[in-house]
C-alpha cells in the first residue's frame, strides 16, 4: 500500500467539522467523544485559544485519510498500537513468531520421530 498507515490523517468520515478530533482519534486509539469534550474544555474552560488556530492550521495541513487505509476489522486497533508503543508491538510480533515456530518444531519432531502408530495415520490422511 503507497499510503502510510502510522502517519496522521483527517478523518472525514467521522467528522463533525474538519476531520481533526476524528483523525486525532483514530491516530491515538482514543474515543473521539473523549477528545472533542477535551479540545473544548481546553478551549473553554482554560481559555486556550491558540487551540482554535491550531485546529485550523492543522485541518489546512493534514491529508484526508486514503479510501480502504485499515482493510479488516482489527487493522486499525493494530496499527494504532504500534504509534504508540512500537518496541512493544514488534515484541509481540517477535513472541508470536517464537511461538509458531516452536509449534512447527513440535510438528516437525513428531513428524520424522520412530513413532508407527502417528505414521500409519498420517498415511491413511493422505
Amino acid at each position: 500500500m503507497a499510503s502510510r498507515r502510522t502517519k496522521f490523517y483527517l478523518d472525514r468520515q467521522n467528522a463533525k467539522y474538519k476531520g481533526v478530533c476524528a483523525g486525532i482519534a483514530d491516530y491515538t486509539g482514543i474515543d473521539v467523544l473523549w477528545i472533542r469534550l477535551g479540545a473544548a474544555a481546553l478551549t473553554l474552560l482554560a481559555q486556550q485559544w491558540w487551540i482554535i488556530a491550531a485546529y485550523f492550521v492543522i485541518a489546512w495541513i493534514a491529508e484526508d485519510k486514503p479510501q480502504g487505509l485499515y482493510h479488516d476489522t482489527g487493522d486499525a486497533e493494530f496499527w494504532q498500537g504500534v504509534r504508540s508503543n512500537p518496541k512493544r508491538s514488534a515484541a509481540e510480533v517477535r513472541s508470536k513468531l517464537r511461538d509458531i515456530d516452536r509449534r512447527m518444531a513440535d510438528v516437525e519432531t513428531l513428524y520424522t520421530s520412530r513413532n508407527t502408530q502417528l505414521a500409519s495415520e498420517i498415511d491413511s490422511l493422505r
